[in-house]
Parts: structure tokens; C-alpha cells; sequence
């Protein structure tokens, strides 16, 4: 009996062993087949066979995709400050005419002034460059070096600005001269007329050498009103303040200048006093230096 269980005991023993043996076998299996492709390194210069690795399944479940971000509006900018706007700086005004640049009394200078309440001082004077002047004449007188070379240039002028031929009709008289020529006036008019269409010797702007009379050619309306009237009168006009010359007796300022209308008589001031005058719209030296109106003689 005893016996007999030993067996049976033995036969158990035998069939774990068994059992043991066949899932150790299945567990190496199992293990072999779940190595890396690289394999179990075997005995010496054996290498397993690298297995293929197995690629993971696609999901084909589409990945929760986070929700997109808004786009942040622009802020608004603040306004960039404002900057001044700076203007130019304006160019200085033109210089002022100066008027007190040349003498009014210095029977020297361009822009005396001679009327019948200011004579000549001294009433004998004569200019130190009078000079022929080339150009036609009914006599031939100079003038001042300057006032003949402007005289010259105006002529010209008038000629290739079609308002025809121009000539001397008096120019440059001397104190004695001027004695000679306002006595004819007298004898003939008496002196009342003889003041209104002649100057006193020594109060003639004849002498300062400055003045010209000025007659058409062919010669018509010579020392007469009509001459306004001529092209070259009316030339003259609008144009001699151009060359430095002033119709010196308009027909509005009698009560000013003392003498009737003289479209010949043109006196030379210069180019820059004659422009200023021009520019102002002012026709008489009197009013143009603030001197006094010259309607007669005082005494």
C-alpha cells in the first residue's frame, strides 16, 4: 500500500515537471517572437535574424483638432501727435525806396528840383559835363553826359518800337540864354503869360542841363499841345520813364507844377527814380518828395 502511493506520487511529481517543461517552452516562444528586430544574440557567431518591425495601425480617427485661435484685430493706433507744420520763412521785404539818396537842392544832382519857388542855387550854375549829343536836332544843345547817352537810347527806341523818327528840339540853356528867351516872352505875352509858358532865369530846368524838348520828323507840332497827340508823343508817354526821363508838366498838374500842359518837355531823373515814380503812379517831383506846390512865383 505504502508502496503504491510512493508511485502515484512519483507520477505527479513527473507529470508538473512535464507541464513545467511545455510552458517554459511556449513562455521562450512567446518571448522570441516579441523581440526587437535586432534579435537575441545567440551563441558565438550566431546572429538571430532581425525580424521586420511592425508599423502602428493608421487611426483613421481624425485627431481632435484644438479650435483656432482668433486673430486679434489691430489695436488702433493713437494718433501720432500732430506736427506744426513750419511755413518758409518769407523773403525780407524789397528795400524802400530812399528817397533822401540823392539831393533835392544840389543843382549837382539828378533829382533836383527846380520850379518856380525854388530856383537854382547859385542861380548862374553850370553843369560840369554837358556833352553834344549824336542825335537829329533843330538845335543843337547838350546835355549832362548821362541824360544825352539815355536821350540817345530812347530815340532808338521809339524808332525800332514803331513810333517813328524823334529829334532835339532845345535842350541845355544858360543862365544868360534863358535871360534872353523868357524877355521874348515877355514882350511878346506881357509877364503874367510870359510866367505860365516860360521859366525866370535861374528857375529853368532847361539849365540844369537835364531837360530836353523833343519835336517829330518829319518836324509838325513842335512845342505845341498837338504833339501829345503824335505817335512819338504818345510813345514818349507811356514810355520814357523806361530810359530815366519824366514828363515833367502833365495836363492835371497845373495847380502843382505852375506850367501848362508840355507833351515835348521831358526831364531826365534817372532809371531808378523814374521806375519808383512809375511804380507809385506819381507825376510830379513836387509830390513825390512832399515839396511844395509850385503855382507861381513869390514876388
Amino acid at each position: 500500500m505504502v508502496r503504491r502511493v510512493a508511485q502515484e506520487r512519483n507520477t505527479h511529481v513527473l507529470w508538473r515537471r512535464v507541464i513545467a517543461s511545455a510552458l517554459a517552452a511556449a513562455l521562450l516562444g512567446t518571448l522570441v517572437a516579441c523581440a526587437p528586430a535586432a534579435g537575441f544574440a545567440g551563441g558565438a557567431g550566431t546572429t538571430a535574424t532581425p525580424r521586420p518591425s511592425r508599423t502602428a495601425p493608421t487611426n483613421l480617427t481624425p485627431a481632435t483638432t484644438a479650435p483656432p485661435t482668433p486673430t486679434a484685430l489691430p489695436t488702433p493706433s493713437a494718433p501720432a501727435p500732430e506736427v506744426p507744420v513750419v511755413a518758409p520763412p518769407e523773403p525780407p521785404p524789397p528795400a524802400s525806396f530812399d528817397r533822401a539818396a540823392r539831393s533835392v537842392d544840389d543843382p549837382t544832382s539828378l533829382w533836383v528840383v527846380a520850379n518856380k519857388v525854388r530856383p537854382l542855387n547859385p542861380v548862374d550854375w553850370v553843369p560840369p559835363d554837358l556833352a553834344t549829343v549824336p542825335v537829329a536836332y533843330q538845335n543843337q544843345q547838350p546835355l549832362r553826359l548821362e541824360a544825352g547817352n539815355a536821350l540817345v537810347a530812347m530815340f532808338a527806341a521809339a524808332a525800332s518800337e514803331g513810333a517813328g523818327g524823334m529829334q532835339m528840339q532845345s535842350a541845355y540853356r544858360s543862365y544868360d540864354r534863358q535871360v534872353s528867351v523868357y524877355a521874348g516872352w515877355v514882350s511878346r505875352l506881357g509877364q503874367a503869360q510870359a510866367d505860365a509858358q516860360s521859366a525866370r532865369p535861374g528857375y529853368s530846368e532847361h539849365q540844369t542841363g537835364l531837360a530836353v524838348d523833343i519835336s517829330p520828323i518829319p518836324l509838325s507840332c513842335a512845342l505845341d499841345a498837338c504833339f501829345g497827340s503824335t505817335p512819338q508823343g504818345i510813345w514818349l508817354a507811356e514810355n520814357a520813364w523806361r530810359f530815366g526821363f519824366l514828363l515833367r508838366y502833365p495836363a492835371d498838374k497845373v495847380d502843382v507844377t505852375g506850367y501848362t500842359f508840355e507833351p515835348w518837355h521831358f526831364r531826365y531823373i534817372g532809371v531808378e527814380l523814374s521806375t519808383e515814380m512809375h511804380t507809385a503812379a506819381v507825376s510830379t517831383l513836387e509830390e513825390f518828395f512832399g515839396l511844395p506846390a509850385a503855382p507861381g512865383y513869390i514876388g
